[in-house]
């Protein structure tokens, strides 16, 4: 059975990581779940991935769900839809996706409702920049 150290590097980024993983299992479609805060990003991976794979991106609002209508009243708000996500890169048969940026909770129920193979290339962090390291620095530097 081949692992992901057949196509991992100590010297390679996690983005040539993900690729060359997907290359070394044959993978042809790749899907990116991402939050709207990411879109940017999103689409820098995505015309970064096409060179080498079928990319397909989702936001966040896939389906604009509005909270109204969903749970009752008349709020417009348009609620993040992590299963939609997954159920629209399934469609496209993606083998490997990528959450990026989904909410705590979120990026739980996106992973869950993957058909492919789900790896996270960041996660959100409101109050450290979107970087989790830091608050581990943060929670060590309290227990120390």
């Amino acid at each position: 059975m081949e692992t992901n150290l057949d196509y991992t590097s100590m010297s390679s980024n996690r983005i040539e990581e993900i690729k060359n993983f997907a290359q070394g299992i044959n993978f042809e479609r790749i899907g990116i779940a991402h939050c709207i805060t990411f879109s940017r990003e999103a689409e820098i991976l995505k015309q970064y991935f096409s060179k080498y794979f079928d990319v397909y991106t989702v936001g966040c609002k896939h389906g604009k769900m509005k909270k109204g209508a969903l749970m009752g009243g008349t709020s417009g708000r348009v609620l993040c839809n992590p299963a939609g996500q997954a159920d629209y890169l399934n469609k496209k048969g993606s083998q490997l996706n990528i959450s990026m940026g989904l909410c705590v909770g979120h990026d739980m129920i996106f992973s869950k409702a993957s058909d492919g193979l789900v790896t996270n290339l960041f996660d959100k962090d409101f109050t450290n920049n979107n970087n989790p390291e830091q608050a581990m620095a943060e929670i060590y530097s309290q227990t120390r």
